[in-house]
């Protein structure tokens, strides 16, 4: 039962999704400097928004309690394996981590992680159901973890952090969109009004379909404009063919399993954000 509840917990962080937004401060701080950052700037950079972004998730879960129910059962707390009280302990528990971390890194750092954190509680407790304005509001959290990484090593306003940023932010709205089709019955009774449930689910899917090849074609902008070396190109040729294929599915109406290519779009971005930072160290 106790190891039963654990791995319920551990569940909540959903670690993936936590990982990568650290992995795009470590980027971010790669970008602004140049060079590989100092051993304690990667570390405490990482740590901080890994916390905070798992934060955001557990509580997710905590809000989200009803419209689980039906979109997404299996989950520990709808299923019964985790109570609401150990919910909030524990993201009470990994904020105040995360806030420790930021701080040790600098004052700067810890605001923003304070500003985070305010974003998504915001979010999972009023701004989640209101469609658009929630969207934009986990996608400017998304774009932020580049920017992040330029203020934990003092270089905040590089351009290709922040262009780094916005590509982030971009892909992660055109995602949410298109969750929020694929959840469009379970949100409509939990009383969302998402993008779906006002105008319906092919619209949205369309609506996310055209921020996806936005996203592509800012994706090369950055080689034409020479903010980017041409070394580079390779990890987003293959994301962005990766995008267009799934773009491609999601508007398909007729495929019954469309959400699987959301997460390929996710998968494909975090592998280039992976590669880029690999061809950055091996440089």
């Amino acid at each position: 039962m106790f190891r039963k509840k654990l791995s319920g917990l551990f569940r909540l962080f959903r670690f993936e999704l936590p990982f990568t937004a650290g992995i795009c401060v470590i980027l971010g701080e790669l970008l602004a400097l140049g060079e590989i950052p100092a051993f304690r700037e990667l570390t405490l950079g990482f740590s901080s928004v890994f916390l905070i972004s798992a934060t955001s998730l557990i509580l997710n879960d905590y809000f989200d309690l009803e419209s689980d129910r039906i979109n997404a059962p299996e989950r520990p707390l709808p299923s019964g394996i985790v109570t609401n009280r150990e919910v909030v302990l524990l993201s009470i528990a990994v904020t105040i981590l995360g806030f420790i971390t930021s701080f040790l890194l600098s004052f700067q750092t810890l605001l923003v992680v304070i500003l985070a954190w305010i974003v998504g509680f915001l979010y999972n407790w009023r701004f989640k159901k209101t469609g658009l304005p929630g969207n934009l509001m986990i996608s400017f959290s998304v774009g932020m973890t580049f920017i992040f990484g330029g203020i934990a090593v003092g270089k905040p306003i590089e351009v290709a952090v922040w262009f780094f940023g916005t590509l982030a932010l971009l892909s992660n709205l055109g995602e949410e969109i298109a969750a929020d089709a694929m959840d469009m019955d379970g949100d409509r009774k939990a009383g969302s009004r998402s993008l779906p449930v006002l105008f319906g689910q092919e619209t949205a899917i369309r609506i996310s379909a055209a921020i996806f090849l936005l996203v592509i074609t800012i994706s090369m902008m950055q080689f034409v404009l020479g903010w980017m070396e041409w070394l580079y190109i390779t990890p987003f040729l293959f994301m962005d063919g990766v995008i267009l294929f799934s773009t491609h599915k999601l508007l398909d109406s007729k495929l019954a399993n469309r959400r699987m290519y959301i997460r390929w779009i996710y998968l494909s971005a975090s592998l280039a954000i992976l590669s880029v930072i690999v061809i950055r160290l091996l440089k």
